[in-house]
């Protein structure tokens, strides 16, 4: 078992519990999912997909998709099917190893890193945090990025409100800032 998850069922379920007040422990916020997507140009050369493939199976564990266009843009070049990002779901354990090595090995090299932001959350319990360098990972060789690149990082929870959503990952050892 994750360490992460570890500390969520022995430690963090019940001090939630006490802390806001539930008397059921189906109300308890838990983390669901954790979503690893980039967008690439569209008019990107085509291995520049096939290496952000690469480098976001490395983060993640498991194979990522490509993401194509559903409308067309005239705007920018866009056509419908073409690819526009690659995309991973993390779930279970692997949400949980994730989230350890994302708190504990990456944010830590970020450069002047002094906590991330708590503006992230988008009012119904979810948190988005973005990274413009990939390179952060301990999985990623910064000498093979032929191509910049960046993640958006979406962790999805249970939680009612952007409160309870930042007490569960508080607890969980996300960094917050200000």
């Amino acid at each position: 078992m994750p360490d992460m998850m570890k500390k969520y069922k022995d430690e963090v379920r019940g001090a939630l519990q006490s802390k806001l007040g539930y008397k059921n422990v189906m109300q308890i916020p838990k983390l669901t999912k954790i979503v690893i997507s980039t967008g690439l140009k569209s008019t990107a050369e085509r291995d520049a997909f096939g290496e952000a493939k690469k480098h976001l199976a490395a983060i993640a564990g498991q194979a990522p998709v490509i993401t194509k266009a559903h409308k067309n843009v005239a705007n920018f070049k866009l056509r419908v099917g073409m690819p526009v990002g690659v995309m991973v779901t993390l779930r279970g354990r692997r949400m949980y190893e994730f989230l350890d090595r994302f708190v504990h090995n990456a944010l830590p090299r970020v450069r002047d890193f002094r906590g991330i932001s708590s503006k992230g959350f988008d009012g119904v319990g979810n948190y988005n945090v973005g990274l413009s360098d990939v390179s952060v990972f301990t999985e990623v060789d910064a000498d093979k990025l032929k191509y910049p690149l960046g993640v958006n990082i979406a962790m999805v929870t249970t939680a009612q409100t952007d409160a309870e959503a930042r007490e569960l990952l508080t607890m969980l050892e996300v960094p917050f800032g200000e």
